[in-house]
């Protein structure tokens, strides 16, 4: 068989050459381009829908591990208190929170404060200058509400210039026999006697908390601050010292006496007159752990007596820690109101219609020591619970027209006036320093008589021969509570005594 050479092969086509007949590269392009606004859309929906489903499916990111911190939240355990004592029978209290104060603590540092308390625009010679804002108060041009009179003895003004000297002599003698640490030492302090005659009249050591107090009360009373008058000096470093005392549970000074909790309340309302009429904010915190003590000493739905909470009420210790809680709430300080509620209807279960108000119920008069405490002082001479009493309602706000037991106290008291008679055994320094105060705020015709008893009773029995400079302007202890607290406590009641005049306002209009 022949072989075919393939390269000889030839076949005719009409059909034009493929290179001819397909489309080139940029004709391909611009058909494409010719339908570009179609892509676009479709390109722009897809990048919508996958928008949508990103939105509504997102996916979910790693996430970092982060610090995590747990707090054990306690609540704070509701303290219900026990059912009330019989007696008395009282409407049950509220239990309150326990009072938390936010305030800086002082320090070592801060206590040296009490060194540069006075200022170019504080420096005065009167505590309320008639042209000082004074903000304690909260009244411009002078001093106002309850503590506006102060300073007012002065210049014959406030019971005349008998008053005001008396006054004054007795605010020296204690400033004279001061302690450098800022106490009054209750049965040391005729250390200060270093010329002729010493002093005679020792207290019991155990109330040198008490009888400072009381002395800075009179100087406070007197118009002096920690800030301003003549006094002002006197004031720091005793307060300084009263601050000293407290301990971490707000307690001024040791339970080392049975009766230990005068000294407390005495000093605590001390504290909160020291902080108000200084308006020195450092003192805030101390005044009112002081405050606190009391309250923690209260008797669940009740007052106050010697113990902490052992269901024993008197109307004598209640009638300093009403003092206490009166001028701490009056300077802002937290208090406890339910226990000023409580304090009335205890006023209103010891006493009777005749206006006397008993010790530890109806009808029972002031309490004496063991011995022959009562043969020498015998409680009929005088109505102190009754002059407790009166003197606590006006402080609480209540007004005679409201209130005929107010009335018919003051009558009882007007009966039974001051009487230095040492030997009749009628020296009360505690009545007479109580039952001033109350019909000084009663006023009309029961302060003028009284005024007129207590000027003799008290103005004229004052040391004021200059041959004994060591005993000039003090009071012998010579009282029913004379031996407890000695010369410092008859001479620091006494000047408070007189200073009823301008001490407080009117409380009741």
């Amino acid at each position: 068989m022949a072989q075919l050479d393939p390269t000889k092969i030839k076949v005719q086509s009409n059909a034009a050459p493929i290179w001819e007949s397909e489309e080139s590269f940029q004709e391909m392009m611009a058909e494409q381009l010719r339908h570009a606004p179609w892509l676009a859309l479709s390109g722009l929906l897809h990048v919508v829908l996958f928008a949508l489903l990103y939105v509504l499916y997102p996916v979910e990111e790693k996430r970092k591990p982060e610090k995590q911190v747990e707090m054990d939240l306690t609540q704070q355990e509701q303290i219900e208190e026990p059912p009330p004592p019989p007696p008395p029978e009282t409407k049950p209290e509220e239990t309150t929170e326990e009072v938390v104060i936010n305030e800086t603590q002082i320090t070592e540092n801060e206590a040296e404060a009490f060194d540069n308390v006075e200022s170019e625009s504080t420096a005065k010679e009167s505590a309320f200058d008639s042209n000082q804002w004074n903000s304690a108060v909260g009244m411009g041009g002078g001093a106002g509400g309850r503590y506006g009179g102060r300073g007012g003895g002065k210049g014959g003004k406030g019971g005349g210039k008998s008053y005001a000297a008396a006054i004054d002599a007795g605010l020296q003698w204690l400033k004279n026999h001061q302690d450098e640490d800022g106490k009054w030492d209750s049965d040391g302090f005729m250390k200060h006697d270093t010329e002729g005659e010493v002093c005679d009249g020792p207290g019991n050591p155990v109330h040198d908390v008490g009888n400072t107090g009381l002395a800075l009360l009179a100087f406070l009373g007197d118009g002096s601050t920690m800030r301003s008058g003549p006094y002002k000096e006197v004031i720091k470093n005793g307060i300084t010292w009263l601050r000293e005392q407290q301990q971490e549970n707000g307690m001024f000074g040791t339970a080392s006496s049975h009766d230990f909790i005068y000294d407390h309340a005495i000093a605590a309302y001390a504290m909160c007159e020291a902080y108000g009429l200084s308006n020195y904010k450092l003192l805030k915190p101390v005044a009112q752990k002081g405050i606190n003590y009391l309250e923690s000493h209260r008797n669940p739905y009740a007052v106050w007596r010697y113990q902490p909470r052992d269901n024993d009420n008197d109307t004598s210790v209640t009638g300093w820690c009403i003092m206490a809680y009166e001028s701490g709430e009056f300077f802002k300080l937290d208090i406890n109101k339910a226990a000023l509620t409580n304090a009335e209807v205890w006023l209103d279960q010891v006493s009777d219609p005749t206006g006397l108000h008993g010790y530890t119920k109806a009808g029972e008069r002031s309490s004496r020591k063991p011995g022959d405490h009562a043969t020498k002082f015998p409680v009929e001479k005088g109505e102190a619970m009754t002059a407790v009493g009166l003197f606590c309602r006006f402080f609480m706000g209540q007004d005679p027209k409201e209130k005929p037991i107010m009335t018919a106290a003051a009558n009882l008291l007007l009966s039974k006036p001051p009487v230095w008679d040492e030997k009749g055994g009628s020296i009360d320094h505690y009545y007479w320093y109580y039952a001033t105060y109350a019909l000084f705020q009663y006023g009309g015709r029961h302060w003028s008589e009284w005024q007129k008893k207590l000027e003799a009773a008290v103005v004229k029995n004052q040391h004021r021969d200059g041959a004994k400079k060591n005993l000039y302007g003090s009071w012998d202890p010579i009282g029913a509570w004379g031996e407890d607290g000695g010369r410092v406590y008859s001479t620091a009641i006494l000047t408070l005594t007189l200073e009823a005049y301008y001490r407080y306002s009117k409380l009741v209009r």
